[in-house]
């Protein structure tokens, strides 16, 4: 879903001031908004502008701060951005101020004339002003013990130490009396705390000996650790119940609806510096546990504790790294091995969830060491992961291709940032340290941003400054499946919009234009103050020319696709009471979701003059659904009585209901009660799937279709939304699994007319004689028509088959997919022959029966089985003529029917299985139709088959003589 473009480009880290020693970066880490980033080298620290990618402020240590407080090791930035905290080899923790100067520039543009101005134009992103910054030094803080990691907070500052081994807090200065009396109800804030880590404090650690080395707070308010034995845990700061009248934490802690819950998670109050009891213990339960080797066990059970030991155990699974991803309660985990392992978020009443261990790609079989960084995307649908080493010593220019120090994902998730480590001189490839950072863009697919019908109805990718829609669909069949073929359109977003409006946040494509395919050219507001004002925020969708958008500020706006943008032009205005999560348009009834968990029903209903939006009705899933930010894509089935005969008022209350919450395939099916209420019975098709395709309108069996992708496979249920015939309700759980189709590529669209899942995948090219890499993305197709017919077949569905097919045998390809299913039925018919030796028949004997039972019913048969033939081994042939038939009597019905061609094939068949005779009649019969057809082309193909077949040449003389090629003084072929 996201594919790396182009190349990347490489920024001159060394800021261009006079006096400045040119020193390597440390690290860097990105602001919260990720519209700034700060580089950290062992004196001095450089706030950066994202886009445009600009240095805005930079300060420098003196020689005596070096030497009393140590060199910089690693920087944090505070939740609102207005702190760095910068940590020092000594345990000092640095404060520094970021304070924003309005309507000041950064850097002063020189003065240029209207002409050459036209040369210089504006990038994405580069429209605005570079609003200048401020750095100042504002305290240096003495921390207690060996400081390992560090997590800023809105309020305080949690830190942990080696020495002693513990996890502190403390709160930011306060300099503003009239601040101190805001926090008074606050005083627990006030003071210092430290938790000790020990089986008291933290009776919930695997092993309590340890200390915290990695502190983690994301935005949604998950808080993991990571400990120095490699486990990981999720952690949360509670309030003692016996604590009294106090202050209660501020909202990134209380916010329970983003925090997964936490079992075993049972705690002690503990004690801080000052002797006075804690209000707050941490609670925790482990999420990454592995088994250590008994030797390991009883070495350390043995240590007499001077920390010698006679070899040093590493363990492969050690966690090194970890990122949370509250859209699909994911937690990304990286080991000391270079592997990454994958967990579902743990619940009180189950035990933790067993890892799922990803295979990383390895192009060039070099080892890639130990996880250094990783970072989902702010949609959830990508990790990106740094290692320490990956392609050795080959010499680029892209130094980002040996190794990663840290990453993260900038606005939009159009760019990926990283950072080069600083490698000694003695190793083999140098990094300057002015250019330790690079940018590399990416294109990602359409539905990261909006989960909608339409754009999952056709490929559409997004980039940077531009829109690729998939024009295959509109092309001749071999275009299709073609990778070479050009079926991708460019659309360039206007530069003079995007300039002041990047990064672009939602797409929505529709099944009419996407924009004016008349003129080229886009529609934007004619007013610059009414589109800074307008903010889109839960989705985009076209009903045929309206343009239906969702607003910030709790508002459904219409617009017409053939009037000027502008608030006076409003069709329609729709005020909500909560935000929009997603919505879906379904036929012509609007489907929103919003934040407070409520499904509300609208009806588009055209009128004379315009058009507007009809409340039909609103239920809420309150106890269905948890979180509702994790709702990802809606969409629902109305029975046909009520569509044709019912009231829209009662849609709700019939309707089956399809969500994607978190990384789940959920279907609700509306039940009423005595008291006529809604209940509604949840099914569960599949966990993991990042995304779907719903086809209400398929084509024969494939209608009511559910398709879902979960990173692997394309796994189909079949007629799961036809509710009419889904039996009772008391039975949900009656549609499995149709079809699991693997795939080696991302699909991006289902081709239902076409019979094709159209694709993408990255290429990287590196050659010796270019310094960098360049990227790209290729399409890619698979067939899926053969594998929802072997479904059909081995279900004993062979009418239903024939339905199916018939509506693909007018494409070219149709004969390719037949021959596809046949030859992985016979060759699995093989494989199970192999494993029930001792049987007379397999399990696939009734599906190779009904497969060749299918395969009459079309007139490509008689080639589809001598091309299957001809690409098996010959040891699978006699069970596949044992049902087919003769092989020679096929060979008669071709020459009966004049299918030259395919008899010629079959030639090779019977020459093989040795059912020709000494005279080769058979291949002379066909030697004169093909003379009588004028098929001269055939005729070469014979009389080569011949010579082959006996190198004296008297099989070839005696076919000569047999048919009218031959005069009386020589041999005559045209």
């Amino acid at each position: 879903m996201y594919f790396p473009t182009s190349a990347a480009r490489q920024l001159l880290t060394v800021p261009a001031l006079p006096d400045i020693t040119p020193e390597p970066v440390l690290c860097f880490e990105a602001s919260p908004r990720k519209s700034l980033f700060c580089l950290l080298t062992r004196s001095s620290l450089t706030v950066w502008r994202v886009r445009p990618s600009a240095p805005l402020a930079h300060i420098s240590r003196s020689e005596t701060s070096l030497i009393e407080h140590g060199d910089n090791t690693a920087v944090t930035w505070s939740p609102d951005g207005s702190r760095i905290v910068i940590q020092t080899t000594m345990s000092y923790l640095i404060l520094v101020t970021v304070d924003y100067v309005p309507d000041a520039s950064a850097y002063q543009p020189s003065h240029m004339g209207p002409n050459v101005q036209r040369n210089f134009l504006p990038g994405p992103g580069e429209g605005t002003l570079l609003q200048s910054l401020s750095l100042a030094l504002e305290g240096v803080i003495c921390a207690e013990g060996q400081v390992l990691s560090v997590s800023p907070r809105k309020n305080y500052i949690i830190f942990s130490t080696s020495s002693p081994p513990a996890v502190q807090r403390i709160p930011w200065p306060v300099y503003d009396e009239s601040e101190i009396e805001e926090q008074t109800a606050r005083r627990s804030l006030m003071g210092h705390d430290t938790w000790i880590l020990n089986d008291h404090e933290l009776p919930w650690l695997v092993y309590p000996d340890v200390t915290v080395t990695k502190i983690l707070h994301s935005i949604s308010g998950v808080e993991t650790w990571i400990t120095s034995d490699g486990r990981a845990y999720f952690v949360r700061l509670q309030e003692n119940r016996n604590s009294g009248n106090v202050s209660e934490l501020d909202e990134e802690e209380t916010d329970k609806s983003s925090t997964p819950n936490l079992a075993n998670g049972t705690s002690r109050p503990s004690t801080d510096s000052s002797g006075s009891q804690s209000h707050y213990h941490w609670e925790g339960t482990c999420i990454h546990n592995f088994d250590v080797p008994r030797w390991v066990q009883k070495q350390r059970s043995t240590d007499d504790g001077s920390g010698l030991s006679s070899s040093t155990y590493i363990e492969p699974r050690r966690a090194v790294a970890i990122d949370v991803n509250t859209r699909f309660s994911l937690v990304a985990i990286g080991t000391e091995s270079g592997s990454i392992e994958f967990t579902s978020f743990p619940t009180q009443d189950e035990p933790t969830p067993t890892p799922k261990v990803v295979e990383i790609p390895n192009p060039y079989n070099r080892s890639s060491g130990s996880v250094t960084a990783m970072e989902w995307s702010s949609d959830g649908y990508v990790l990106a992961v740094g290692w320490t080493h990956w392609l050795g010593n080959i010499q680029f220019q892209d130094t980002f291709m040996h190794a990663v120090e840290n990453l993260f994902w900038a606005p939009g998730n159009f760019e990926l940032v990283f950072v080069l480590p600083t490698i000694p001189k003695s190793h083999a490839m140098i990094i300057e340290p002015d250019g330790q950072v690079f940018v590399l863009p990416f294109a990602k697919s359409a539905t990261t941003c909006q989960h909608s019908p339409d754009n999952t109805r056709y490929a559409f990718l997004q980039m940077d400054d531009r829109a690729l829609v998939y024009r295959g669909a509109e092309q001749p069949d071999m275009s299709v499946i073609n990778p070479e073929s050009d079926v991708w359109q460019h659309i360039k977003i206007p530069q003079s919009y995007l300039a002041t409006n990047w990064p672009i946040k939602y797409s929505a494509l529709s099944s009419l234009v996407h924009y004016s395919s008349t003129s080229g050219r886009w529609k934007i507001f004619s007013s610059i103050a009414q589109e800074q004002a307008f903010t889109v925020k839960g989705g985009l969708l076209w009903f045929h020319h309206v343009l239906i958008a969702c607003s910030g500020n709790f508002q459904i706006r219409l617009y017409s696709r053939d009037m000027e943008l502008s608030n006076l032009n409003v069709l329609h205005r729709e005020v909500l009471m909560s935000p929009v999560i997603i919505l879906s348009l379904v036929d012509n009834s609007l489907l929103v979701y919003t934040a407070d968990n409520m499904l509300s029903h609208y009806l588009i209903i055209p009128t004379a003059d315009t058009i507007k939006l009809h409340l039909c009705g609103s239920i809420t899933f309150d106890g269905i659904i948890a979180l509702p930010s994790a709702v990802r894509a809606l969409s629902w089935m109305i029975p046909n009585a009520q569509k044709r005969l019912g009231d829209p008022v009662d849609d709700l209350a019939v309707a089956t209901v399809l969500m994607v919450v978190g990384g789940q395939l959920v279907l609700l099916r509306p039940r009423k009660s005595g008291t006529q209420e809604v209940n509604y019975d949840m099914q569960i098709f599949a966990d993991r799937i990042e995304f779907c395709w719903i086809h209400l309108r398929g084509i024969g069996a494939l209608e009511n279709s559910l398709w879902g992708y979960d990173g692997q496979n394309m796994r189909v249920w079949l007629n799961a939304l036809a509710i009419e015939s889904s039996g009772s309700a008391d039975e949900p759980s009656s549609v499995k699994e149709s079809v699991s189709i693997p795939l080696d590529f991302y699909p991006l669209s289902v081709l239902m007319d076409k019979g094709i899942i159209i694709g993408a995948e990255h290429e990287a090219a590196t050659r010796m004689n270019l310094s960098f890499v360049m990227f790209r993305h290729a399409t890619s197709s698979h067939l899926f028509l053969h594998h929802v017919l072997r479904y059909h077949l081995e279900s004993g569905q062979v009418k239903e088959a024939v339905t199916l097919a018939k509506h693909y045998q007018h494409l070219v390809f149709f004969a390719h997919a037949l021959e596809i299913l046949l030859h992985t039925v016979v060759e699995s018919e093989s494989t199970v022959d192999s494993e029930y030796p001792s049987t007379s028949t397999s399990p696939e004997s009734g599906t190779l029966a009904a497969v060749i039972e299918f395969l009459d019913h079309f007139d490509a048969s008689l080639d589809v089985v001598v091309g299957c033939a001809r690409k098996t081994e010959m040891t699978r042939w006699k069970r596949l003529f044992s049902i087919v038939g003769n092989p020679h009597a096929l060979f008669e019905t071709c020459l009966a029917s004049k299918r030259l061609k395919t008899a010629g094939s079959y030639l090779l068949v019977l020459h093989n299985l040795e059912q020709l005779d000494e005279n080769n009649k058979d291949a002379v019969r066909l030697l004169n139709c093909a003379v009588k057809a004028q098929d001269w082309q055939l005729c070469r193909e014979l009389l080569r088959f011949l010579h082959s077949i006996d190198d004296t040449g008297k099989a070839l003389r005696h076919a000569l003589s047999e048919t009218s090629l031959v005069v009386q003084k020589g041999v005559v072929v045209p």
